[in-house]
């Protein structure tokens, strides 16, 4: 991130755990630095935010010093990091991630700014950004959608028809493998990939409410539709990559930019954006939403992630940092910000870019098609619970076994207990 005020890797979380520090006054001044945390690690996402906290500073009048740590460490220290000595504003996730957060006492509420930028977002934004106490703690930036990436050229070159069912889906699958290729790329080395899929999985055959309520512990695991859930993955398991948990994503995403994978099932955030790190052809990507499985919900749901920023409780310049917020979350700010990010789908109502490409600009009418969207399992769980998810997941990638499949979700459901009533 050549550019802005300063870039500092040993900084921010990886300094976090400095129990010593004292809580700052909540003051500053606009025009004094102001620290930003950041999760942004992959090349091409790091880019488009450098870019982004360069129009802040100019905006603002504050010089941005953003402090960068690697994506998962990021996520796996944020609460000692909140704790510690945090950056005055840090990259998080709406829904009830920062519901957790805010309530923790762990982020500042953004009641003011939203005073000023609530006219540029419509209402789910704004119910996505504000805490169970009713104030707003996020300002929101993009969503992108999870979905099955393609190559066009070898669905062309192949005969391959884009499947609109599961038994197509299957079928797709089963062809791809007796041509020799790998059927479905897939990664779970980091743990939350496999989250997605899971959720689209309930989605197609059990709705968006049921997947809710489960997220809430208000369904047990040991529920009939859970099952349901992990035997329709076994089915896809002949068909995904061999060795999940010892990948990460970004290799996947490669076995479908060479072409030995013919799909893929992931967010824009990561597949796109790692054929523009790659320098792959972009314009050959393309997609298609995870197939019906269930006719009553259709293809009526799916995750599509709101990713924004927050404001620390321990933050120096909290005066500062709010003017910068007041910026990011405009229009302008989100268009800026799209010039370089072509991954991602901006949330600013009436937002014109003309920089959007084919993927983006799919991702939007899709998204728009859906009657509700989730966040993803680590977001709309209690953390700790999608942690234990986490290594259920891995356990069934490892045995998908159907006896496996009944002993991980008692033990799911055992965790549940612990963690809901606790």
């Amino acid at each position: 991130m050549a550019g802005i005020a300063g870039l500092s890797v040993a900084g921010g979380l990886l300094s976090a755990c400095d129990s010593s520090s004292s809580t700052p006054s909540a003051s500053g001044s606009v025009g004094g630095q102001v620290t930003f945390g950041s999760n942004y690690s992959d090349p091409a996402a790091k880019t488009a935010f450098a870019a982004l906290a360069a129009a802040a500073t100019k905006a603002s009048g504050s010089p941005i010093k953003i402090n960068t740590v690697d994506h998962n460490t990021f996520q796996t220290n944020i609460t000692s990091y909140l704790q510690g000595t945090p950056d005055d504003l840090f990259t998080w996730f709406a829904g009830y991630r920062m519901q957790y957060f805010a309530a923790q006492g762990l982020a500042l509420p953004l009641d003011d700014v939203w005073e000023k930028i609530g006219g540029n977002f419509g209402p789910a934004a704004k119910k996505l950004s504000t805490g169970l106490d009713g104030h707003q703690y996020l300002v929101p930036m993009y969503n992108y959608p999870w979905v099955v990436f393609y190559n066009k050229s070898v669905f062309q070159a192949k005969g391959y028809t884009v499947p609109t069912n599961w038994d197509q889906y299957l079928a797709l699958a089963k062809k791809m493998k007796a041509d020799g290729m790998i059927p479905i790329a897939f990664a779970d080395k980091d743990g939350w990939p496999a989250l997605g899929t899971f959720d689209i999985l309930n989605m197609r055959i059990n709705g968006y409410d049921y997947h809710m309520k489960l997220m809430k512990h208000e369904i047990p695991w040991t529920d009939p539709g859970v099952t349901q859930v992990f035997d329709h993955w076994a089915q896809l398991m002949p068909y995904v990559q061999s060795g999940a948990n010892g990948r990460i994503w970004q290799d996947a995403a490669k076995a479908l930019e060479t072409k030995q994978a013919g799909m893929m099932f992931q967010g824009t955030n990561q597949v796109a954006a790692q054929y523009v790190t790659d320098k792959a052809n972009l314009d050959d990507l393309d997609f298609f939403v995870f197939p019906e499985i269930n006719p009553a919900f259709g293809t009526d749901y799916m995750d599509a992630p709101t990713d924004g920023f927050m404001l620390s409780k321990k933050a120096k310049n909290s005066v500062a940092a709010k003017k910068v917020l007041e910026y990011i979350g405009s229009g302008a700010a989100e268009a800026e910000f799209l010039k370089t990010d072509q991954w991602d789908v901006g949330l600013a109502t009436g937002l014109k870019v003309p920089s959007y490409n084919a993927i983006q600009t799919k991702s939007v009418a899709e998204i728009a098609k859906c009657k509700a969207v989730a966040q993803f399992m680590d977001r709309d769980a209690d953390p700790a619970m999608a942690n234990a998810m986490i290594s259920i997941i891995q356990k069934f990638i490892a045995d998908p076994s159907s006896g496996n499949i009944a002993s991980l979700l008692k033990s799911a459901e055992s965790q549940a207990k612990a963690i809901y009533t606790s």
